[in-house]
């Protein structure tokens, strides 16, 4: 068995299959050697000039960093190479309101299944884990 240290706090682990990207709740995601767990890099995660900041749980779906905004009902969509926030996905109102029973009770859980291309949320505290399919924007 292995054990690594590093400074600060770990708040979500995902790879794309080369690299470990780590979050620790600021704007700044870390790019980490799967071997030797030292960093390689830092994505400063930022939509125009605005740093995005609260980055939570992280999953890496089909060439993109989805990352949990904490206490949001937001997922950020992140280019891996800029740290830009490509797209949005707003699940405002997916879990009724009857189920908010406290300020933990929150978006917190991403998984994706690449074979057959589904993407799963939870929360802390939910009932449920819920599929989702994620539809583009039209514009009007």
């Amino acid at each position: 068995m292995r054990s690594f240290s590093y400074s600060g706090e770990g708040w979500g682990l995902t790879t794309d299959g080369r690299d470990l990207f780590m979050s620790d709740g600021t704007s700044d995601i870390r790019v980490l050697d799967p071997n030797t767990f030292a960093e390689k890099r830092r994505l400063r995660v930022h939509e125009g000039v605005r740093a995005i900041a609260q980055l939570n749980e992280l999953e890496f779906v089909e060439g993109e960093i989805l990352a949990n905004i904490w206490q949001t009902d937001r997922i950020a969509r992140i280019s891996p190479r800029t740290g830009e926030v490509v797209g949005w996905i707003d699940l405002t109102g997916l879990l009724s309101p009857v189920y908010h029973l406290g300020p933990d009770a929150v978006l917190n859980g991403i998984a994706y299944d690449r074979q057959r291309k589904r993407l799963f949320v939870t929360g802390k505290l939910w009932p449920t884990v819920f599929e989702i399919r994620i539809r583009p924007k039209h514009d009007k």
